[in-house]
């Protein structure tokens, strides 16, 4: 018999990670790029699919795709072309290649998926995956978190991604379409609206998306006492420097009413008996947990509905596929073989 090798996935909009049985930890930017002409595959040293942060960098040489970004798995109702197909299927196999699996090897694989994705995004998700892992099982990325750190009841988990914002109520069993809930006032969301205010304030202003995704990440932050944001952008080519506190300030609070709405609408709607226990006991994760002062804004906005206490993991980045890994091991062999694939 073959050795088996787990996989855990967590499969972002922006970053995907992944925790193997191997020993293999890793995170890899989830951007797809085709060269456009000779010329570009020449630049690209005779490559016909460049992965990641490498593809961004080399966008203007590439067909650059975010494949998640819009596609079934992160938005519902969404017609994935052929075009996305392929290319989320390249990058599921570029991660899983990641793992540096032995030849011969038999692999399963845990992948995590927004609470509440659609079929077809569930669908897409397990045909990637069909042609590099023998076996596949999509959970929720929610509970693959509190899974990951034994948080498996009376919990509130809050997974905030660049496509989604996904949170899944555990009380001892597997949750089930009830328990969880999704909105799409995340990563991505942030960065419109940022954008968005910084033209109306600073209209000479020139940037891209990704500029105003950079200056998110260093100076996010929902705190009254925030660090003061100045960046640099140009104007008619001439760098200058603005000021953008306010702005990243509000742009960042824009997630907390509808995530302070979904978690009420999974407190009011859970035994009454039990509902102070899981106020009081909320699990912060994803990307968008390390927005400073997130978990101390979500805990005021909680006030009014009797309060709350919010905890942020400790590892962000890779607590959903440490514990997509964890569910993979803890599963029973006969599940494996119900789910196996028809790889290769």
């Amino acid at each position: 018999m073959s050795d088996i090798v787990y996989i855990g996935m967590d499969l972002g909009t922006s970053r995907t990670s992944i925790t193997t049985s191997n020993g293999v930890r890793t995170t890899v930017w989830s951007y797809v790029g085709y060269p456009k002409d000779h010329v570009a595959k020449k630049k690209m040293g005779g490559r016909d699919i460049i992965y990641g942060e490498e593809a961004l960098t080399n966008r203007l040489s590439l067909n650059l795709f975010r494949p998640l970004a819009g596609s079934s798995v992160k938005k519902k109702g969404a017609k994935d072309s052929a075009e996305i197909k392929k290319a989320v299927k390249d990058l599921v196999e570029y991660i899983v290649a990641q793992a540096k699996v032995p030849k011969g090897s038999t692999i399963y694989a845990v992948i995590g998926a927004p609470a509440e994705a659609s079929v077809d995004g569930k669908a897409l998700i397990i045909e990637a995956a069909s042609a590099v892992c023998d076996s596949v099982i999509v959970t929720s990325e929610p509970f693959c978190v509190a899974y990951g750190l034994d948080f498996l009841d009376g919990t509130l988990v809050i997974d905030i991604g660049a496509g989604t914002t996904d949170l899944c109520r555990l009380h001892g069993t597997m949750p089930q379409a009830e328990d969880q809930r999704t909105h799409e006032i995340a990563g991505d969301a942030i960065d419109t609206l940022l954008a968005t205010l910084i033209k109306e304030k600073y209209p000479e202003a020139q940037f891209s998306i990704n500029m105003i995704r950079g200056f998110k990440e260093k100076f996010s932050s929902v705190s009254t006492r925030m660090d003061e944001a100045v960046v640099e952008m140009p104007v008619a080519g001439k760098p200058q420097k603005f000021n953008v506190t306010e702005l990243i300030y509000k742009a960042c609070y824009s997630m907390v009413p509808p995530t302070v709405a979904a978690l009420q609408d999974l407190i009011a709607t859970y035994d009454p008996e039990f509902q102070a226990q899981m106020r009081n006991h909320i699990l912060l994760g994803g990307g968008g947990s390390q927005i400073k002062g997130l978990g101390l804004a979500i805990e005021k906005a909680l006030e009014e509905y009797g309060g709350g206490k919010v905890t942020t993991v400790e590892e962000p980045q890779y607590a959903g596929s440490n514990g997509a890994l964890k569910v993979a091991l803890d599963m029973p062999e006969d599940f494996w073989k119900e789910f196996r694939t028809t790889r290769g």
